[in-house]
């Protein structure tokens, strides 16, 4: 159970074992055994008493921003694995292996992306020939993507570029078989210039918070990545691993979208852009709980889309010992 607060003011204390919460005049407890994730996207006041119980039943806290970005988050302090594992994975910085893992995590980024927009194209006759005539560009992207050689170091400003043009290419598509009246010009970020990319941007900073989470539990260091490279305070191998799933984000914010379940009422209009409030909080979260908890193949077993990411980190991580 995840345990989501999106109401100003919320009070979380224990009692009696029981994490009890005190919201919006009313009272309840849940059991910590049945919590597994608690997200705060709001201010609120959580006692010293709920952190110790969280981190006796490994319960994550994470805060999100304004803007659903991960400011900050609290766990028990045991690291997921040995040190063999973070040293290789230091290793992959400087051989081709990492190159290999580098250009295989965007390329699959491209495939979901261009499976998605070719699955859009056949319930849009109007609109097939141009969303097929403009995938292409993903697909020869993909192509060279997969002619490169060399090291990371060598070939990392071509990745980003071949990476970013295929993205270009991809939201004109989404924006394409949007509803008219949220139709979108690209990508936008903090702050999203349209509703559509500020339900992005904030499902993207809740996705940023899982693949954290599932590196740390496989003994992977979130801040040695391969293709971002090391930047002070952040999380460069999140960054790399998270382009495997960011179609799952993709997915549930178009859907909401293209189903007209969204209205103007759950953004606000901020200086130079938009933001979700309580209301389009509320509803994203309902739709991406449910879309996480559908079952897909990954490898030879069937799992929940959000188990995806921690059997792909432990498999991974696994790699890295052999």
């Amino acid at each position: 159970m995840e345990l989501i607060f999106t109401t100003p003011g919320t009070y979380l204390n224990v009692k009696d074992g029981l994490i009890a919460i005190s919201s919006d005049n009313q009272k309840s407890t849940v059991s910590p055994a049945k919590v597994e994730r608690i997200i705060l996207t709001t201010e609120a006041v959580i006692t010293t008493a709920v952190l110790h119980l969280a981190a006796e039943n490994n319960i994550d806290i994470v805060v999100l921003d304004w803007n659903g970005d991960p400011v900050g988050r609290f766990w028990h302090s045991r690291f997921g694995s040995i040190t063999t594992i973070r040293r290789k994975q230091l290793e992959l910085t400087t051989n081709d292996k990492g190159f290999e893992y580098a250009l295989e995590w965007v390329i699959e980024k491209l495939k979901n992306q261009v499976e998605f927009v070719k699955e859009l194209a056949k319930n849009r006759p109007k609109l097939h020939d141009l969303v097929l005539e403009k995938t292409s560009t993903l697909e020869n992207n993909i192509e060279k993507l997969g002619q490169l050689q060399g090291s990371v170091d060598e070939k990392r400003n071509t990745i980003i570029g071949l990476e970013g043009s295929a993205a270009k290419v991809y939201f004109e598509i989404l924006s394409l078989c949007m509803p008219e009246k949220y139709c979108f010009n690209g990508r936008s970020r903090q702050p999203a210039q349209d509703p559509f990319n500020a339900f992005l941007n904030y499902n993207y900073g809740v996705l940023y918070s899982l693949v954290e989470k599932a590196c740390i539990i496989s003994g992977l260091d979130p801040y040695i990545g391969f293709v971002h490279t090391d930047r002070y305070s952040k999380p460069s191998l999140v960054f790399d691993i998270i382009e495997n799933f960011r179609i799952y984000a993709d997915e549930v914010v178009f859907h909401l979208f293209s189903r007209k379940m969204v209205s103007d009422a759950m953004v606000d209009a901020i200086p130079q852009g938009y933001t979700l409030n309580k209301e389009g909080k509320r509803l994203l979260f309902e739709e991406w709980k449910k879309s996480m908890d559908t079952i897909v193949r990954f490898g030879n077993k069937n799992m929940s889309r959000e188990n995806t990411i921690q059997a792909f980190c432990h498999r991974f991580a696994n790699s890295l010992l052999v």
